[in-house]
């Protein structure tokens, strides 16, 4: 069955969310469509819908006028058994002590290794991109102080790699959330693979917008491996959710944004404590002072 990609950008998220939900409203309507701020410090956010048809041009073209967005880029993509591709392609992940592994490379875990098993088929989170490794390298260095944080969780998920790395370090439930209902699903397939039933808890929440986050707080150590934009907006509510001395590892960071997101939670109470750049991305680890 072919499947044809629509792409456009737009400078402003209003218009690119108003947008997306019209694509939505098309007859016959795409199979998905999504709204993504750029990572490449443009500014732009891109909207693109998938479709197993050719999708109407003139419709098209009328929406991107509408939204003030440019044209669209139409393309049929080719008939890729992608898992397998991305299976053969993907070796498995060293970060410290952590092995982030797929099920085709189960017996290359090496003995002594924390084991993370997550599907190269699953959402965002494998390990190989460069804000992820950065994360687990991150942890692993907490570990090596012998902190032991008791409440811990994973604000934007995806796989919930790492909410299952701080399970395999430490004795407590983990919370791992997502705003993604299909991201949330995934996480749980990924706990329950991994034999972490009961030690990672997977929510479907914005930020820290929810009954069990709350119940919670304040947390010892807060993953949020997202974007600058929603990074930023979440400084204040991280600073109420963090305790003092707790630490925050966030990144989905290009190394030309961290600047602006560090002066963001310093204004919130936290100081830096280290910082790692693995190619365009950042990863800081940051202490909660207040």
């Amino acid at each position: 069955m072919p499947t044809f990609t629509a792409l456009t950008t737009l400078p402003d998220e209003a218009n690119a969310q108003a947008l997306g939900e019209a694509l939505e409203d098309l007859d016959p309507a795409p199979e998905g469509v999504g709204v993504f701020e750029m990572e490449d410090g443009s500014g732009l956010w891109e909207v693109g819908a998938y479709f197993t048809h050719e999708p109407d041009g003139v419709a098209l073209a009328l929406m991107a006028a509408a939204y003030k967005a440019a044209p669209f880029a139409v393309s049929e993509l080719p008939e890729i058994d992608w898992v397998a591709h991305v299976r053969r392609e993907l070796s498995p992940v060293e970060a410290g002590r952590f092995f982030v592994y797929g099920s085709h490379d189960a017996h290359r875990l090496p003995s002594g290794r924390l084991g993370l098993l997550i599907e190269a088929a699953m959402a965002f989170g494998t390990g190989h991109h460069g804000t992820t490794l950065g994360c687990l390298r991150a942890l692993d260095r907490l570990a090596d102080t012998g902190w032991q944080p008791e409440r811990v969780i994973d604000v934007g998920c995806g796989t919930a790699v790492l909410a299952m790395a701080a399970a395999k370090l430490w004795p407590g439930t983990v919370l791992a959330s997502d705003i993604d209902s299909v991201a949330v699903e995934v996480a749980q397939a990924n706990v329950l693979a991994n034999g972490l039933l009961g030690r990672v808890e997977c929510l479907e929440a914005v930020g820290f917008d929810h009954e069990a986050i709350a119940a919670r707080a304040p947390y010892d150590l807060v993953f949020a491996n997202i974007l600058k934009g929603p990074l930023i907006e979440l400084a204040p509510a991280m600073a109420q959710h963090v305790a003092p001395g707790g630490r925050a590892i966030l990144s989905g960071l290009l190394v030309t944004q961290a600047d602006d997101v560090l002066a963001a939670y310093e204004r919130a109470g936290f100081a830096v404590e280290t910082r790692e750049d693995i190619g365009d991305w950042a990863t800081l680890t940051l202490m909660h002072a207040a």
